[in-house]
């Protein structure tokens, strides 16, 4: 079902980034310092994001096709993960925090200001992949995603250690479908895919030291910071729902098959199947810890 497309393995992981293996030295030296401190679940959160993310980038940059069923259903529950995880555990939070300050609209305010801020940065930022800045803008993007998502996990677990790993796990699924895809790009254009290192330690790199600080702001405060984070990770989840729709990222894929309309047209499928399996599982998961 794949596309035939030869990586350059010198182009892809046989040339290492300075800025890559630095990142993934900083996020050692970090998380060193954030288990003696006591924060291992967001410890534990910065690597599997590390993890996922590196392991994704490898099979990107050293595969010889690329396999758009696995790109759907990888994208699918990830997403699908990240909305149920949103739902279930940080738009509760927003809304009870602002009922303590009296207020449960301030959890809508930070919800509605962070999906417009997520969209206004994923806009913006798309258009700079349209000009030459002398930087593969696209990595440059992953990055800067990677070091606010991280930002947000730390401020939130450090006003509330009491939540479980499966919110972050859940939030940090995605690493592993966008590390890959990006690697497929950076490998065609015979860029080191060492590169993505960076965002894959980014996680961790923001939420170690904001977790190890800790945060104990009010709780009107708390309402709006939970909201936002909700706000952020829904239009990120929303972002990566498979879109098998033309002139996408799975189109492309498509288009150099001899049945690519058929095709799309079964992707359709497999895209909400693996959306609502994404969700399940945090639903089960949340069930039976």
């Amino acid at each position: 079902m794949g596309i035939t497309e030869r990586s350059d393995i010198n182009g892809g992981l046989g040339r290492w980034s300075a800025i890559g293996v630095a990142s993934a030295v900083a996020l050692v030296a970090l998380s060193a310092l954030a288990v003696a401190t006591g924060v291992e679940k967001v410890v534990v959160i910065s690597w599997v994001a590390f993890a996922a993310m590196a392991a994704g980038a490898w099979l990107g940059a050293n595969a010889e096709q690329t396999d758009p069923h696995g790109l759907v259903w990888g994208y699918g529950l990830a997403s699908g993960a990240m909305i149920a995880s949103a739902a279930m555990f940080l738009l509760p939070q927003a809304i009870g925090l602002g009922g303590e300050a009296g207020a449960p609209q301030l959890g809508g305010v930070g919800v509605a200001a962070g999906i417009v801020v997520g969209y206004s940065a994923h806009t913006v930022g798309h258009r700079l992949t349209h000009v030459d800045l002398g930087f593969d803008v696209a990595t440059a993007e992953i990055a800067a995603h990677a070091l606010t998502a991280g930002l947000i996990i730390g401020v939130v677990y450090g006003a509330m250690p009491t939540l479980g790993l499966l919110l972050g796990l859940s939030i940090v699924s995605h690493k592993g479908p966008a590390g890959y895809a990006a690697a497929r790009r950076l490998s065609r254009e015979s860029k080191p895919a060492t590169t993505l290192l960076l965002p894959a330690a980014g996680v961790g790199i923001t939420a170690l030291p904001v977790a190890i600080v800790g945060l104990s702001p009010p709780p009107a405060l708390n309402a709006v910071v939970f909201g936002f984070a909700a706000g952020i990770f829904l239009h990120v989840a929303m972002d990566f729902l498979p879109n098998c729709e033309t002139g996408s990222e799975i189109d492309e894929v498509c288009s150099l098959h001899e049945h690519s309309h058929d095709l799309l047209d079964e992707l359709r499928t497999h895209a909400v199947g693996s959306t609502v399996i994404g969700g399940l599982v945090v639903v089960v998961a949340w069930t039976l810890l």
